[in-house]
């Protein structure tokens, strides 16, 4: 078994990185989403349409994407060779994915508020919140690719 996953070792690469764009995408448009959902009045028809994008966003995209990224991820990361697992650069890794996965609960949670017509944060929180993915891809990517 651990022989056929090793000959598809690039093939959950490619897989891992497209799922990785399709999650990250995602993560950067939602919040995106909600700062222009708080211009909004409850109830009206524009915010029942960013209540339908932002749903079919989470669930149809960015949850999905996200599961498939971890899944090959970790897949890959238990292929002989591929990390080394007293290395630094990896647990920083770890650390932002799981940090980007608390963000995807965040915006989920977020998601649910603006359903119920009970959201309380104002744009700017959403216009900051919206940076927080951005810094976490970067060290993310630093350390898959330089490793330091």
């Amino acid at each position: 078994m651990m022989d056929m996953l090793i000959s598809y070792r690039s093939w959950f690469l490619s897989l891992h990185i497209m799922a990785f764009i399709a999650w990250m995408a995602g993560t950067f448009y939602l919040p995106r989403l909600y700062v222009y959902h708080c211009q909004t009045t409850p109830g009206s028809t524009e915010s029942e349409r960013f209540k339908v994008m932002e749903r079919k966003l989470l669930r149809q995209i960015m949850t999905p994407a996200m599961i498939v990224t971890v899944l090959a991820g970790g897949i890959m990361s238990g292929l002989p060779g591929v990390v080394d697992w007293s290395a630094g650069w990896w647990w920083t890794k770890i650390v932002c994915v799981l940090g980007l996965m608390g963000f995807h609960g965040a915006c989920a949670s977020w998601r649910k508020s603006f359903a119920e017509d009970r959201n309380t944060h104002p744009e700017r929180y959403y216009r900051i919140a919206n940076e927080v993915p951005t810094v976490l891809m970067m060290i993310i990517v630093i350390m898959i690719v330089v490793r330091p």
